[in-house]
């Protein structure tokens, strides 16, 4: 009832973290449409909320979907492709489900970006 962080808002058009016009949230009416890109909230408990000094930052392990019509229905997909840094992420606390997800998610990155990716060695 006093949760005190967006789960999965919009992204900024004018630089604002939480713009709408949709979101996951009592205060966000907008149902979801085709191309509107949400953030990925608490969709497994290692994401959000993060680390936060108040009134000085945050630090959240957040990704980036976007709606997408699938046949009659709307999906998510993930526009997001950078890993995550194991060393924030406590794995004890996770699920056989979520440390799954992780891996899912790390062999996609490197599927994906490290063709593009030139090795340099110094």
């Amino acid at each position: 009832m006093n949760y005190g962080h967006g789960t999965g808002h919009g992204v900024g058009y004018y630089l604002y973290v939480h713009e709408g016009p949709t979101g996951i949230s009592v205060y966000r009416k907008a149902p979801f449409a085709h191309g509107m890109v949400v953030s990925n909230g608490k969709y497994i408990k290692f994401q959000e909320p993060g680390y936060y000094k108040e009134g000085h930052f945050g630090i959240r392990i957040e990704n980036l979907i976007m709606c997408v019509e699938k046949g009659d229905n709307l999906s998510f997909i993930n526009l997001t492709l950078c890993p995550y840094d194991r060393n924030l992420i406590n794995l004890t606390m996770c699920t056989k489900e979520e440390i799954d997800f992780i891996n899912v998610y790390h062999k996609r990155c490197y599927d994906e970006l490290s063709p593009i990716l030139e090795q340099k060695n110094d």
